[in-house]
């Protein structure tokens, strides 16, 4: 339960103060680094504000587990990219 309210009190603050930054720096701040077919350009605010907020808390909750999963996603990323990088070869020649 101690866990619970540290997440949703952490999801509160972190959504206010994104929200309450969003013109500020935080839309152009994530247009830098999403690619451009999710790049915000300043629409779509409450659904970054609360994806945000999600990420951040659970990032300050459960920390490893976090890192594990990007860890995952990286490598799973990477054997894709491989393995199209070895497809397209092999269909070059």
């Amino acid at each position: 339960m101690t866990i619970l309210i540290i997440w949703l009190v952490a999801f509160c603050l972190i959504a206010y103060f994104v929200n309450d930054r969003w013109n500020k720096g935080v839309s152009h701040g994530l247009d830098k680094v999403l690619p451009s077919f999710l790049k915000s350009h300043g629409s779509n605010r409450y659904l970054w504000v609360l994806t945000l907020a999600v990420l951040g808390a659970t990032t300050l909750v459960q920390p490893v587990e976090m890192l594990l999963v990007v860890l995952l996603l990286g490598l799973i990323g990477w054997a894709i990219m491989a393995l199209a990088s070895w497809a397209s070869n092999k269909t070059h020649h």
